[in-house]
């Protein structure tokens, strides 16, 4: 059928199919999920109306400044993603293209992954308070923290959870504040000994803090290049790999020692 057609004619033909799969492809959904920066919360404050960190059996201490954890917002696991949405995503400082197996267990419904986000939440904020108690050397028998924060869910909160923790309790250890009356932002995992692991989304939640005022963002140390990529303006960048790190760190920057705050 073809040998009786015009060449240009006969290319057009064959092309049609080609057309066609790729009009299907750039409709089709792709397993991918784009995230964005999400919102943050001071944890030296309130969500709701309601202190976010609430502590009983020690005396607790008025705090300046702020401790502002960080968030990402990511298309929903039922969301389709198409190669359009990709494309726009890819070429964005804003956005960030993710394996969407990277961001949500595979199988589950939007339900079950909320679900499942919140109880990571809630196992951070008991680690948060034992590493925080811990490093304070204080019995959590006797000292009760609650933690309040609606509507967030996943662990990455850990680090700035406990930083909060010591702040109302200890300060800089010397009458001050931790933050040094800064906005003071930042992301990581903690675990009860106070060790600090690696989050997603470092380059977006930068943005996020760097949008709402923060100066300083505690970051793992694992992942200094990955919170260097779109760094804002503004905002200095201080690896952490545990609890006592991040507040040795803050305690230099609030005394002015800036040779013993290390740098990415």
């Amino acid at each position: 059928m073809l040998s009786s057609l015009s060449r240009p004619r006969a290319l057009a033909v064959c092309a049609l199919p080609v057309v066609a799969l790729f009009a299907v492809a750039g409709l089709a959904p792709l397993p991918y999920a784009i995230a964005q920066p999400g919102s943050t919360a001071d944890v030296l404050g309130k969500d709701n109306g309601q202190e976010v960190i609430t502590i009983s059996g020690a005396p607790v201490r008025p705090t300046e400044g702020q401790l502002r954890m960080t968030t990402i917002v990511a298309t929903g696991p039922s969301t389709d993603v198409d190669l359009a949405d990709v494309a726009d995503a890819w070429f964005r400082t804003d956005r960030a293209v993710l394996p969407k197996d990277s961001v949500y267990p595979s199988g589950k419904s939007d339900a079950e992954i909320e679900k499942h986000n919140l109880g990571q939440m809630k196992e951070s904020q008991d680690a948060a308070t034992l590493a925080a108690l811990g490093y304070l050397k204080l019995d959590p028998e006797k000292v009760k923290v609650t933690l309040n924060l609606a509507d967030i869910g996943g662990p990455s909160a850990g680090l700035l959870f406990s930083l909060g923790i010591v702040d109302k309790l200890d300060g800089d250890g010397g009458g001050g504040d931790l933050t040094g009356g800064r906005i003071v932002a930042g992301t990581g995992t903690i675990e009860p000994d106070g060790t600090v692991g690696a989050v997603g989304g470092v380059s977006l939640k930068t943005q996020a803090a760097a949008r709402d005022g923060a100066t300083v963002f505690l970051v793992p140390k694992a992942e200094c290049s990955d919170a260097q990529a779109e760094l804002p303006d503004g905002l200095r960048l201080v690896p952490v790999t545990a609890l006592s790190d991040a507040v040795a760190s803050l305690r230099a920057l609030e005394q002015g020692q800036e040779s013993k705050v290390p740098a990415c």
